[in-house]
């Protein structure tokens, strides 16, 4: 299998030179690594000596240390290179005028895990927005879509609900890669950056990652593995309710459960559409931090059969619907805040779409709930494509 080359690999290459006397800042975080697992901090400090000036870090860290949403992190150095890090994930989630005034060229290489309320996404726009006001250049190093870029799944956004885990109108699973994002943000929003992407090569929209014959970096810390990848656009829904989403499991977002479950009642009133390429295995487990810390929960584990038929947030919609039903004196929506949102219902952020939610509670059935957003996805399929970089 030939091994995809990522955006940081190619300016490895031969990109690199196109950058000699100008000042530079990164966006990164542990995993920005090309395919030989070296940083791109040391990749273009190593290259362009003096010339980086001074790194940025996105939610969790630029280490990748935090754990959780709204843990902000603090400003640091680097003691290597002797200049700051700031972080995008403290005070404000924006560069401050302060820390851009040292460089000319703002790198980006952040990878993402294909689903709309990833944050990585906003903290581009929000950089994004900041270089074009200071008529500054953006030069992000693409990355593979962990889920491919045919498929799409999900209502679109609505605008109401736009926030830091959903800045436009874009489904849950969107199917681009971050340069492509990076593309679609600067037309949308009318931004007249500077921007330039580095693509990748040899990766087509077909392609899962393990089709990609590169090793997984952890992008976040509850982002173990590709799997968890592949499930989150479903299983991220359980953030705006009481079950636990397998936070203080050794599996996060395929594990999940509530001391409150009953598994098997569960799985006799789950729609047979809902569970297509997967299969739910009852999974006892314990978490030991977030929701039901040391509480016995019940719950499942999800096992990817056929990512082909699988379509991670149709299944977790099912299974939150029957939950809902099955549990009306357990079962809560968690109240904000989240992601420095203090009024609007979380569960309405992530879904993006509160008559969603309105349907789930008043048993519409879930092939309804889908035959609703058709359309709209159909409509995001044909616009996004002037922004596709690959075919």
């Amino acid at each position: 299998m030939k091994k995809v080359l990522t955006g940081l690999d190619n300016l490895h290459i031969k990109v690199w030179k196109n950058l000699k006397g100008y000042r530079l800042g990164l966006l990164a975080n542990q995993a920005s690594l090309d395919s030989r697992l070296n940083p791109a901090r040391d990749i273009i400090s190593e290259l362009l000596p003096g010339q980086l000036k001074v790194i940025f870090g996105p939610q969790h860290g630029y280490g990748g240390q935090d754990q959780d949403n709204m843990q902000e992190t603090d400003h640091t150095q680097d003691n290597k290179l002797g200049i700051p890090v700031f972080s995008l994930y403290s005070e404000a989630r924006e560069p401050m005028p302060y820390m851009l005034e040292e460089i000319d060229i703002l790198v980006i290489d952040l990878q993402d895990v294909g689903t709309r309320v990833y944050t990585f996404a906003s903290t581009m726009l929000n950089c994004l927005r900041a270089m074009a006001e200071r008529g500054k250049k953006v030069l992000i190093l693409d990355r593979p879509n962990p889920l491919g870029g045919e498929v799409v799944e999900g209502n679109i956004l609505r605008s109401e609900l736009y926030s830091f885990v959903g800045p436009y109108k874009i489904p849950m699973r969107h199917g681009l890669t971050m340069g492509e994002l990076a593309l679609l943000f600067n037309k949308v929003f009318a931004l007249d950056c500077d921007l330039e992407i580095i693509p990748l090569t040899d990766w087509n929209r077909k392609m899962l990652w393990n089709d990609t014959g590169l090793k997984w970096l952890m992008p976040s810390v509850n982002m173990p593995l590709p799997e968890t990848a592949f499930v989150y656009p479903g299983q991220v829904i359980w953030e705006g309710t009481n079950l636990s989403e397998g936070r203080g499991t050794c599996r996060p977002f395929e594990i999940f459960g509530a001391p409150f479950l009953d598994p098997d009642a569960i799985l006799k009133n789950l729609q047979c559409e809902a569970v297509k390429g997967c299969i739910l295995r009852e999974y006892l487990f314990i978490p030991t931090f977030n929701k039901w810390k040391g509480k016995l929960c019940r719950g499942f584990m999800i096992h990817i059969i056929d990512p082909q038929q699988y379509r991670p947030y149709l299944t977790s919609l099912a299974i939150l619907q029957v939950i809902i039903k099955l549990y009306p004196d357990d079962f809560a929506w968690t109240r904000p805040p989240y992601e420095y949102e203090y009024i609007k219902k979380p569960i309405d952020l992530i879904i993006g779409d509160a008559d969603i939610r309105s349907k789930l509670e008043k048993g519409n059935s879930i092939t309804e709930i889908k035959r609703g957003w058709k359309s709209e996805l159909e409509a995001y399929i044909e616009w996004r494509k002037p922004f596709l970089l690959y075919q």
